[in-house]
């Protein structure tokens, strides 16, 4: 106890210094925390994100592409795969349900997703977890849409009230269909996924928005293909005006069937037996009558996983050069503070103090400091995270946790505390070291 109130001392003595030799320190652990929060809430993140789904089929393209266009809603999909191939493989006696997604349209920044029924009974997060309404009830009409969590809370809006979508993806959009409003008719209960922010409406509303559309609002019944949408490709100045007729007949209750789409942008596959998804994948891949591709999420992830893998490295890498460079200081700090205690120590020896009682005195500060450096690392973390958790959401949609710190991240903090404990030796050993005389001789 006397060698702690000793040490507690001295650093009072030497409060500037020894203030600096903290903010410096707790600035390298809380990027080091910082780093591995993200690291790991990011994968975490995308880990949930999709659960239960045996493959992803889309139009030709790289797996991870897919994966990322289809299911975390980051970037588009360069083609579309005909409704008629998606009926193909959903029929197929291997098959036990599929989730249609249709993508292309936005709302104040959100995406928009076209499916059916299926996307309420068969989508699963997290550790397969089924999606729950938080108000409301699923869409049934055309002009029916569901909310995801984060835009009914972003953008308040209410069970009866109106949206207008807009054309393309971006935050900003002057070209809407306002003559086709939707009306929410339910919210989902906050998953922590791409979904709560996507407004959800049937296949036969994006087709009904779109047929005969004139990047106006208004119908024309021309081809607009260049739209890049699902929706667009319908032929000529004929084709369109007769699908603008079968439209107007369904919406009256005449025919059903009218609006079904001709292309979409991918779909979720649900397979009876999981040992049937290499086999499905493979005949998917290698089918003839149109370009596919088939994924299967787990592994996509892992080669997510790799490709990000390097980023993670290189920015680990930064925050223990960043640490080690604090620590240095310390070290520095505690060396410098040596010549101006000589005299200190020397009396300490004098009264009667042993080697291994200097020695000691020595590493307490140094533990100390590396203590209190970490105390303060943890509450700039946790700071950054207050500050930064809704500025991440929005921009990227990783939900970063607030939770207790992981097992991963208490093993880097006593990792650093034992380094603190090292760094603190190397002072402490000279000390030991030094004769008496040394600091009782004056030097000229």
């Amino acid at each position: 106890m006397m060698t702690l109130g000793l040490s507690w001392k001295s650093i009072r003595h030497r409060g500037f210094t020894v203030a600096l030799t903290v903010i410096s320190l707790s600035l390298g652990v809380a990027l080091l925390l910082g780093v591995e929060r993200m690291r790991s809430e990011a994968r975490e993140g995308f880990t949930n994100t999709i659960s239960g789904t045996d493959l992803i089929v889309g139009a030709r393209t790289g797996d991870v592409s897919l994966l990322l266009s289809s299911v975390f809603r980051i970037g588009n999909a360069t083609q579309n795969i005909s409704w008629e191939t998606y009926e193909k493989i959903s029929k197929n006696p291997q098959v036990a349900w599929t989730i249609p997604l249709s993508l292309g349209d936005s709302h104040k920044g959100y995406r928009v997703l076209g499916t059916s029924a299926e996307y309420f009974d068969h989508y699963r997060y997290g550790r397969k977890q089924a999606l729950e309404m938080a108000e409301g009830v699923r869409f049934a009409d055309t002009y029916d849409a569901v909310l995801g969590a984060e835009v009914a809370r972003k953008l308040g809006y209410q069970i009866s009230d109106e949206i207008v979508l807009a054309h393309g993806s971006g935050d900003v959009s002057f070209v809407e269909h306002t003559d086709k409003p939707f009306r929410v008719v339910g919210v989902l209960k906050a998953t922590g996924t791409p979904v709560d922010r996507a407004v959800h409406v049937s296949l036969e509303g994006i087709e009904a928005v779109h047929v005969g559309w004139d990047g106006s609002g208004d119908h024309d019944g021309h081809d607009h293909s260049n739209c890049n949408h699902p929706a667009h490709d319908h032929g000529d100045h004929e084709t369109g005006m007769d699908r603008l007729a079968a439209i107007e007949s369904t919406l009256a209750g005449e025919d059903p069937n009218s609006l079904e789409p001709e292309t979409i942008t991918a779909f979720l596959v649900g397979m009876h037996s999981r040992v049937d998804a290499v086999f499905l994948q493979r005949s998917i891949n290698t089918y003839k009558g149109e370009a596919l591709s088939a994924v299967m999420p787990g592994v996509a992830l892992q080669e997510l996983w790799q490709v990000v893998g390097v980023v993670e490295t290189t920015l680990l890498v930064i925050s223990l050069f960043v640490l080690g460079v604090s620590l240095a200081g310390m070290l520095s700090s505690l060396l410098a503070s040596l010549n101006e205690r000589r005299r200190e120590m020397a009396i300490l020896r004098s009264v009667g103090a042993r080697p291994v009682h200097i020695l000691s005195l020595i590493v307490v500060e140094s533990i100390l400091l590396t203590t209190a450096s970490i105390a303060a690392g943890i509450a700039l973390l946790y700071g950054m995270l207050l500050v930064a958790r809704p500025v991440v959401l929005e921009k990227t949609g990783l939900q970063l946790g607030f939770g207790m710190l992981s097992s991963w991240e208490l093993i880097l903090i006593g990792l650093v505390m034992l380094v603190g404990l090292l760094v603190g030796l190397v002072p402490a050993w000279l000390c030991y070291r030094r004769s008496l005389s040394d600091g009782l001789t004056v030097r000229v």
